[in-house]
Parts: structure tokens; sequence; C-alpha cells
């Protein structure tokens, strides 16, 4: 089991609690990610594990996932598959964001050419993490 980590949004209505997956965080550049964070979408895995308390709003943003924010400030929380099974939470709603280093990269081909990350990353295009995630592989944030 992993650590346990408690957030809130912006007002702190809105306090979630999960177990991490890993200490390693995750961006996605996708269109989504973007329109719903104000910019990439930085996350960590939760697994299944991830609890809310406050006005949690959610929108289903597409077939496999939906996006979760507070209904009071409207920060935007996590991203959620369909089923509950794969649960994202942003970093931004922890105390200390930065300990979470970014390790990986998805949608990178969607990635604006306005900004880029220091250091070294892997990376998945659309169609590459589209087909990992067609045969099973992560969930989308």
């Amino acid at each position: 089991m992993g650590e346990r980590v408690t957030g809130h949004c912006l007002c702190g209505a809105c306090t979630l609690t999960a177990e991490l997956v890993s200490g390693e965080a995750a961006v996605c550049h996708c269109s989504m990610c973007r329109r719903f964070s104000g910019g990439m979408l930085i996350v960590v895995d939760c697994g299944s594990s991830l609890e809310f308390s406050g006005p949690v709003r959610t929108y289903l943003s597409s077939d496999w996932g939906s996006r979760l924010f507070c209904g009071e400030c409207g920060s935007s929380l996590a991203w959620r598959s369909r089923d509950g099974a794969m649960n994202y939470a942003s970093v931004q709603a922890f105390p200390d964001p930065g300990r979470f280093p970014v390790n990986h990269e998805i949608f990178f081909d969607c990635k604006p050419a306005s900004y880029a990350l220091a250091g070294e990353t892997a990376k998945m295009t659309e169609a590459e993490f589209m087909a990992a995630f067609a045969a099973g592989g992560e969930g989308h944030p």
C-alpha cells in the first residue's frame, strides 16, 4: 500500500484523500485536460482509493472518464474513469505539489509550442496512448 495523502480545493470546501500508487506525477497535454486545468494537467495516480468530502461536482467529459471539481470555487481536483477504478488527483490540491517529480507526459503531440518541461520524461503521443489504453494500459487523466 502507498502513502496516504490529503489535499483540498482553493476555497477549502472540498477535501480529497488518497493512497498514492507512486510518488511520481504525470502530465497530460490533451485539449480536455488543458481546458479543465487552465494549462497542462499534472496528476498523481491514486488507483481506486480517491475519496472526497464537500461539494464535489462531476463532469462526464468522455466515453471513458469524468472530471471532478469543487462546486464552490471551481478548482480542478481529479480525473476518474467511468468505472471508478482509475483515479488521478491534481498535484495542485496537495500542500507540496513540488514533491511529485514528473516522470512522463501523454498526448505530447498535442502540447502547445509555448511551453516545455525541464528534464527528461517518457513521452507518448495521442495515437500511442490511445493504442495502449485500448489494449488495457494505463488510464487517461
